[in-house]
């Protein structure tokens, strides 16, 4: 028997016995399809977290955090100046390879309110106009302040969308947008002009869930989550947090937040001229290294030699996703192996019951001819044949169950189905096919074509 006579067996066993070989197939469809789910499911929570890290600024942006005084320097500790405006001046002046440098100062507890409405702000910081190039924000209505209005330490403040939601009122909720650019709100009690009002941030499966509740089918969407999850909450993506940060963001002035809110804000009313933090964008990638120790050597000679700061690079949080992701794909892939793995016993063990059944077929062809060779052959084809069947099945059962994946959560990342996924899927199925049918196929080669024949 060739092997089109094989496969062509094969799919008559199948179609003879319909019901049999569905529940048989159900292991490797259920397998195939979770892996394939799982696959797009850390897909999109890949691309959701990465779309976040560009949205905060880009692979070429650092962070200069503050840390503890090395040990071997304990005893200066209290030398230790943080970093200050006079740093930035200095990294701007002797580090080349520096190509933009943001200072950032804040303090805790800031509230902004209106009349009787309040909300407090993700960020609210007092920056250089530099910001907008650092942090990737736009400007959707008004302007941001100038060197002028810092210089000046002018009560001005732009402001996220999210923030003219909750004090002006949601677009959504009454109808029409409002833009506050000249109106006043209280920052601490303080009065500032909104002279400028940024773009509304979102990722592409926020806006996916925008585009669904305009289209009408949001709502009923929404409600099967609520269900699904048990509460009445939006749900957000792994990196929705990135983009609602943005729209929650408030920035006054640098100058503007030292002398109206840190100039007598330290302990005893003590000046408190330290930055928050200082934020640099390097020329290139490729020369990040030098560029930070560019910068190191520079903050050393500002800082006295004390080593009271560190950096953190966007390296970091690339390798900290692609960590996440690995171990969600190994921990997805392991339970995907096991659904397959009960597939395949389900295939060894309807491939024996059939041979039991066949025992006179198989006894009658070794009686005419048929090799031991061929009688493997064929059995083990007829088990590849389930396994291959399963595994187009389970392909487009991941199909719908992807879309249900991405229309139950309308505001997360939405799962992205890939072809590797799809291929490593199939050949998985395909080998457990193969694999199951070994055994069965070796039994039936080796059955006695007299004691077959002599089978009741």
């Amino acid at each position: 028997m060739n092997l089109t006579n094989a496969i062509a067996v094969g799919l008559k066993e199948i179609w003879a016995h319909k019901l049999r070989s569905v529940l048989t197939m159900m292991g490797i469809i259920l397998g195939v399809a979770s892996l394939v789910g799982m696959s797009a499911i850390t897909k999109g929570m890949e691309n959701g977290m990465k779309e976040a890290m560009i949205a905060m600024g880009g692979l070429d942006k650092v962070v200069m955090d503050e840390r503890d005084v090395p040990p071997h320097q304990q005893h200066r500790a209290e030398e230790a100046p943080g970093r200050t405006i006079q740093d930035v001046y200095a990294l701007k002046q002797s580090a080349p390879l520096v190509r933009m440098i943001s200072p950032e100062m804040r303090t805790r507890n800031m509230i902004v309110t209106r009349a009787n409405k309040s909300v407090t702000p993700s960020e609210l910081v007092g920056v250089w106009p530099v910001v907008l190039d650092m942090n990737f924000h736009k400007i959707g209505h008004g302007r941001f302040f100038n060197d002028l209005d810092d210089e000046q330490a002018k009560a001005v403040v732009v402001i996220g969308t999210g923030i003219r939601d909750e004090l002006f009122g949601n677009p959504d909720v009454i109808g029409r947008e409002i833009i506050p650019v000249g109106e006043t709100i209280n920052l601490n009690g303080q009065p500032f002009t909104v002279v400028g009002m940024f773009e509304h941030y979102e990722s592409e499966s926020e806006k996916k869930s925008r585009e669904l509740k305009a289209s009408g089918d949001f709502q009923q969407k929404t409600q099967t989550v609520n269900r699904a999850r048990g509460w009445g909450g939006r749900g957000r993506s792994a990196g929705g947090w990135a983009f609602s940060r943005k729209n929650y963001t408030a920035y006054i002035p640098l100058n503007t937040m030292w002398i109206r809110f840190r100039s007598a804000a330290g302990s005893n009313s003590v000046p408190d001229a330290r930055l928050s933090d200082i934020d640099i964008k390097v020329t290139s990638l490729d020369k990040l290294e030098p560029a930070l120790q560019q910068a190191r050597n520079v903050m050393l000679m500002t800082h006295r030699g004390i080593e009271d700061f560190e950096f953190q690079t966007q390296e970091n949080n690339v390798e900290n996703i692609n960590t996440a992701i690995r171990n969600a794909r190994v921990s997805g892939g392991i339970i995907a192996a096991i659904s397959l793995l009960v597939g395949g016993i389900g295939i060894m063990n309807i491939m024996l019951a059939s041979i039991t059944e066949r025992v006179r077929e198989i006894g009658l062809r070794k009686a005419v001819g048929a090799t031991t060779a061929a009688v493997f052959i064929q059995i083990l084809v007829e088990s590849v044949v389930l396994g291959i069947v399963g595994g187009v099945a389970g392909l487009v059962v991941s199909y719908g169950f992807v879309e249900l994946l991405a229309r139950l959560s309308p505001t997360g990342n939405s799962p992205v189905i890939t072809v590797n996924a799809m291929l490593l899927a199939f050949a998985f199925s395909a080998c457990v096919g193969l694999l199951a049918g070994l055994i069965p196929a070796f039994k039936a080669s080796q059955l006695d074509p007299i004691q077959a024949l002599r089978y009741e």
